[in-house]
């Protein structure tokens, strides 16, 4: 496959008449500039300059290639105004996957106004829980909670202060008292749900000054967090949830938090992407709105 700089390389040395001039135009250096002219006349199967100690001039083939040469190197130029262009402005496609219970309750309505704000994006929305879908789904960019165990991926930070907490709905409690203490939650039926590939049953608090931990039983869990939050709505146990996830609830009083003293696990909402080329102007716009919108949700 010929390379760009090669073609380049070729048609300023046609321009100017001098494989050396032309080096020098693109900051080379003569040995350079003569294994690229010597590589793309390889390729060709043909000579294109005629070159002495003190000239160089076109041959009949290199005249014929110069100008598809050109027309090549143009289009390429045109294609890269193109996408610089688009990546300037808020339109085109934005494919964005994110984890079930905060996309189907809380990003929904932002995404609605961010889309009234610009009307020339579409915007396809997967939901799931799972890293993976990041790889499996054709997606630009993902909203995950926790740290990425790929190191590869990109993340930038969303809500990075966002912790779980446990909650219950007022007829459990009710029903089945209000635990005070860690160790009591061993007497309540726990509602799980998966993360990564494993139950989420290991549950870790701290307290100020020492962490705690317990691992806990339910009579059901789920791969779909949001599924783990209607449960809990309907009085069926006790959820450790991320505080993003259930904070209308609770403000609306269909759920408690308890245990108020203990700090929940870390579970910073990230936005995934597998490399920075794909944060274009909409990613950043959709990106700074987002932290906006996380951190007057939290308060």
């Amino acid at each position: 496959m010929l390379r760009f700089d090669d073609l380049q390389l070729f048609v300023r040395a046609a321009d100017l008449g001098s494989l050396s001039a032309a080096a020098r135009a693109m900051d080379l250096s003569a040995a350079v500039a003569s294994a690229a002219l010597k590589r793309i006349e390889q390729q060709l199967g043909a000579r294109l300059l005629a070159r002495s100690t003190r000239s160089l001039r076109l041959t009949a083939e290199g005249e014929g290639f110069l100008a598809y040469a050109r027309s090549a190197l143009s289009s390429l130029d045109e294609g890269r105004r193109l996408l610089a262009s688009s990546q300037d402005q808020c339109n085109g496609v934005l494919q964005l996957s994110a984890p079930s219970d905060f996309g189907r309750n809380v990003l929904l309505p932002w995404l609605d106004e961010f889309q009234r704000e610009h009307p020339q994006l579409t915007v396809r929305l997967l939901l799931g829980d799972r890293i993976a879908d990041l790889f499996r789904q054709p997606v630009d960019i993902a909203l995950r909670y926790g740290e990425p165990e790929d190191s590869s991926l990109v993340a930038l930070p969303i809500a990075p202060l966002n912790r779980r907490v446990l909650c219950a709905s007022p007829d459990y409690l009710a029903r089945c008292g209000e635990p005070h203490h860690v160790e009591q939650l061993a007497q309540h039926n726990c509602l799980l749900f998966m993360l990564g590939n494993r139950v989420h049953d290991h549950w870790t608090f701290h307290d100020g000054k020492r962490e705690m931990s317990l691992t806990v039983r339910g009579d059901r869990f789920s791969d779909d967090a949001d599924v783990v939050r209607l449960w809990a709505l309907a009085g069926a146990g006790v959820a450790y949830k991320s505080w993003l996830d259930v904070a209308a609830d609770v403000r609306a009083g269909r759920l408690k938090v308890l245990m108020p003293q203990l700090q929940g696990e870390a579970t910073p909402l990230n936005l995934l992407c597998a490399h920075r080329a794909q944060l274009s102007k909409p990613v950043n716009l959709l990106r700074e709105m987002l932290a906006r919108r996380c951190e007057a949700w939290s308060r």
